[in-house]
């Protein structure tokens, strides 16, 4: 499956922004979807991931409360809806697709196809 991640930019600290990762594929609901960020510097990290139906959602602990995933498979397009920005979640963003469907899905390792990221930069 192709992802194309968009919707990132310079905002100011407690800001709100919504990525989108578009599949072309219709098989985009038979995938999890993860969004992962990796700061400079920094190894990629866990964002948050949504199960291939939608009903289930999980998240990295440290930003639980603040950000939210959520898909829409009719449009094949997942979101991640991004809260009270902060310096901190200056980024590049990715969406990633694993196709095993076994459940919560924390590790970039396990997700096989990965879009092109975009830039989230946060400014104070």
């Amino acid at each position: 499956v192709q992802l194309q991640a968009s919707g990132g930019g310079l905002v100011q600290a407690g800001d709100s922004l919504r990525l989108s990762c578009v599949a072309a594929e219709r098989t985009f609901s038979t995938y999890g979807i993860g969004w992962f960020r990796q700061a400079p510097g920094k190894e990629r990290e866990f964002v948050a991931g949504v199960s291939s139906s939608g009903e289930s959602t999980y998240y990295s602990d440290s930003l639980k409360g603040r950000f939210t995933i959520s898909r829409d498979n009719a449009k094949n397009t997942a979101y991640l809806q991004m809260n009270s920005l902060e310096p901190e979640d200056t980024a590049v963003y990715y969406c990633a697709a694993d196709d095993s469907n076994s459940g919560p899905t924390y590790s970039a390792s396990d997700y096989e196809y990965w879009g092109q990221g975009t830039q989230v930069t946060v400014s104070s």
